[in-house]
């Protein structure tokens, strides 16, 4: 019965333990509710890290301009709902019920049950046609060339930064990752490329010569940007003093993606002008990407995860407090390259308050964590000019505990970096309204 039918229960069912990449479910699915996808105007974004932020400055720029944007992504910061917005607005629970009793529907009427990113995915682009989007940003889930999104056929495919990360999946190697990364690219369609390391590179314009797809670059050298308080300003290729409220030095590389991508868009019948490329800019917020939440202490909270995400948050924490001292708050996945993570930033750190992923079954135990921070600590004593004697790592039995600890032990005047999981944002940004 529909009152007893809970559609975020459903839609996330067996979301961990049920990972079968594949686009022949999806496609099945889609075709059960009437293809909604063909009657969209896509762009389709890939990559490791960066993938939210530039979805979210093209969804803004596109918004800016005019259009009806919806906008997928995962996973969601603080509620389900945030997965799909439609103008930066979450869907309703009473839209999200309708649409997932139709999905439901349909899915029950396959042979083979689809996962519930594939289920996620056709609700998504089912809500999106309904509600007549007139863009829609789509946010690949993992890799690209399996994933479920990938049954689209887009206005422009972008690809982000690229590195290790899901290696039991995806390979264990650059060029591995890379050649599921590219596996959006499509014949004739428009790809915009972060400048790649040379394996990623090599791989991506090999596939986009196999099917005929122009690839153009950001010429990131051409990026002059500058810190004004907590916040990045940029100027690039004509766009001048470009205000972000968007804060990780990373962030103007994002939002030149963004740029490359409108331009792409233009040339395939957009109208999108200078003025609400800017604009859309400017307007853009996202949750959890190096987010100043609170002062008296400095409290930041970003959702890097792997390796090269902890490397952009230490060069992020460096330009704004090159004192370092940081306290963080830091919980992993085990299956990420967590001693990466903390070799990035131990030479910034005062201390750590270590817990784990609320209610994931890859979660890291706090005290491995501790422990691997304390034999990493050793290691690098001696190699950076700071009192490695005065760290202090802590292992806490829940994020509430780590984030309370924290901020008492920053006190009023230091800074707290809450990193590692973008599954533990929403209890972090719960303990801190009880601190």
């Amino acid at each position: 019965m529909t009152e007893e039918f809970d559609p975020k229960v459903y839609l996330q069912q067996g979301a961990w333990r049920d990972v079968r990449l594949g686009l022949h479910r999806t496609e099945e699915l889609l075709e059960r509710l009437g293809r909604p996808q063909d009657s969209l105007r896509i762009v389709h974004v890939a990559g490791t890290n960066g993938k939210g932020s530039t979805c979210a400055f093209t969804a803004g720029i596109l918004q800016a301009a005019g259009y009806k944007v919806g906008l997928f992504t995962s996973p969601y910061v603080l509620r389900f709902n945030e997965r799909i917005q439609v103008n930066r607005e979450d869907i309703s629970d009473e839209d999200l019920l309708a649409v997932a009793l139709e999905v439901r529907e349909a899915a029950e009427q396959m042979d083979e049950q689809p996962t519930a990113f594939e289920l996620i995915t056709a609700a998504a682009l089912l809500y999106f046609a309904q509600v007549g989007c007139t863009a829609v940003v789509l946010e690949v889930g993992l890799g690209g060339r399996l994933d479920s999104t990938n049954v689209v056929v887009p206005e422009v495919c972008a690809i982000t930064s690229i590195a290790l990360d899901h290696t039991h999946v995806l390979g264990d190697t650059i060029a591995k990752i890379a050649h599921e990364k590219a596996g959006i690219i499509k014949a004739g369609i428009p790809v915009v490329s972060y400048k790649q390391k040379p394996e990623a590179e090599a791989v991506i314009m090999q596939r986009a010569r196999e099917v005929g797809a122009p690839v153009s670059v950001p010429r990131f050298g051409r990026i002059h940007a500058h810190a004004e308080g907590l916040h990045q300003v940029f100027s690039y290729d004509g766009f001048t003093d470009v205000r972000l409220k968007l804060a990780g030095t990373y962030q103007p590389n994002n939002a030149v993606m963004a740029i490359e991508i409108a331009r792409v868009l233009r040339g395939r019948g957009f109208e999108i002008s200078d003025e609400a490329i800017k604009a859309g800019l400017e307007a853009t917020v996202w949750q959890g990407r190096f987010e100043v939440v609170r002062d008296n202490p400095t409290v930041i909270v970003d959702g890097g995860h792997n390796e090269q995400g902890a490397n952009v948050l230490a060069a992020s924490l460096r330009e704004y407090f090159p004192q370092g001292g940081v306290t963080f708050v830091m919980n992993v996945l085990r299956d990420k390259n967590y001693r990466a993570m903390i070799d990035a930033t131990l030479p910034l750190a005062a201390r750590y308050f270590c817990a784990e992923p609320p209610e994931n079954e890859r979660a890291l135990h706090a005290d491995e964590l501790a422990c691997a921070i304390r034999e990493r600590e050793l290691e690098f004593e001696g190699v950076h000019d700071y009192c490695v004697q005065r760290l202090q790592v802590q292992a806490c039995p829940s994020i509430a505990n780590a984030v309370e600890g924290a901020v008492e032990a920053a006190g009023p005047d230091g800074v707290v970096c809450c990193f590692g999981s973008l599954y533990a944002i929403a209890d972090v940004m719960a303990a801190l309204k009880s601190c």
